[in-house]
């Protein structure tokens, strides 16, 4: 673990680098926050101690720089300070700070803090592997391209509008919009279980072959929640099977594989379903070809109130530039 140190004060500098390297860690120093902002720009960082106080780009500057960035993992940020009032503190969380250590340090304090960075940190190798585990379903159909990079895409999209319409307040949240990355890319994942003879017909699939086809919902279902069941009260695994269960309801009723309708469909199922429709309309498919925007954007609007839930429809309609941008964004990494 890579840890970039950063201080003005060059004695508080080699005290904090030399108890994390005596622990094992590998620093990088920067004196001030300006310093610090190049060396994250071109070295893989994931845990900061900063100081609060610096001249120039100070603690509080180099959080917001580092929460405002694109960085390709979460980078968690310890503060040392003298400052430990409440309203202090609330400043340096408020700022992007997840953690405080007061000047001067205790080493075993220091060290202990860090271990727990370093677990929130290694959730995101769950992360990766749930997303493995979604494109190893998806390496049976070599059809879909980047599918399955949009569909979480998409999904972030729709939540992150709904968070603000006051009909979700309270329950589409950071957590709810960070959750729904995380789960959409499994909506498929039970079509590991569909015979190839079904999965990969290039042609209309007849009507047996439709009703095998959707057993992948149940397939998915059964997958997530017999893990669900081993760990109960785990959110994203909750959600994950209610997506792969559920994407293909309808608003209306008519969907599979069990007919509910309106909020009987859980909403982030309702979510993933204008995603996964919007991107197999926009998207070239052996037995298809691609459609325009505008021609998927009306045939979204025409079933509103019946295949998609009109709240949902509304986020879209909010966000689609959005939409298009995230399609031609990855549908140039499919042509690369």
């Amino acid at each position: 673990m890579r840890i970039l140190v950063v201080d003005d004060d060059d004695l508080a500098l080699e005290m904090v680098c030399k108890a994390l390297e005596d622990a094992g860690y590998e620093t990088l120093q920067a004196s001030d926050g300006a310093e610090a902002i190049k060396v994250l720009s071109r070295e893989p960082i994931r845990i900061v101690i900063s100081d609060w106080l610096m001249p120039g780009v100070d603690g509080l500057g180099l959080c917001r720089h580092i929460r405002n960035g694109a960085f390709p993992g979460y980078v968690y940020i310890i503060l040392l300070t003298g400052r430990t009032g409440s309203a202090q503190v609330v400043q340096g969380l408020s700022a992007g700070a997840d953690d405080f250590v007061a000047k001067p340090f205790d080493t075993a304090e220091l060290l202990v803090r860090v271990k727990a960075g370093e677990r929130i940190v290694s959730l995101e190798t769950r992360h990766v592997a749930i997303f493995a585990l979604a494109k190893l379903a998806e390496s049976r159909d070599p059809e879909t391209g980047q599918h399955l990079e949009r569909i979480r895409k998409y999904s972030t999209i729709l939540a992150s509008e709904l968070a603000d319409n006051p009909d979700y307040a309270g329950q589409v949240t950071t957590e709810y919009v960070e959750t729904i990355y995380l789960t959409s890319p499994l909506h498929d994942i039970g079509k590991v279980g569909i015979p190839d003879s079904v999965l990969l017909k290039p042609g209309r699939l007849s009507d047996a072959e439709f009703e095998t086809m959707k057993r992948h919902t149940l397939i998915g279902g059964e997958t997530l929640g017999a893990a669900e069941s081993e760990y109960d009260g785990v959110p994203y695994l909750r959600m994950a099977r209610e997506i792969a269960v559920s994407h293909h309801e309808r608003w209306d009723g008519t969907g599979y594989p069990h007919r509910l309708e309106r909020e009987q469909i859980p909403l982030a199922a309702r979510i993933v379903a204008l995603a996964d429709v919007y991107d197999a309309l926009v998207s070239k498919r052996v037995y298809k070809a691609a459609i325009p925007h505008d021609v998927a954007r009306q045939l979204i609007i025409d079933d509103s109130g019946t295949h998609f839930d009109p709240a949902v429809v509304e986020a879209f309609l909010a966000r689609e530039a959005e939409f298009i941008a995230c399609h031609e964004h990855f549908a140039d990494a499919d042509a690369a």
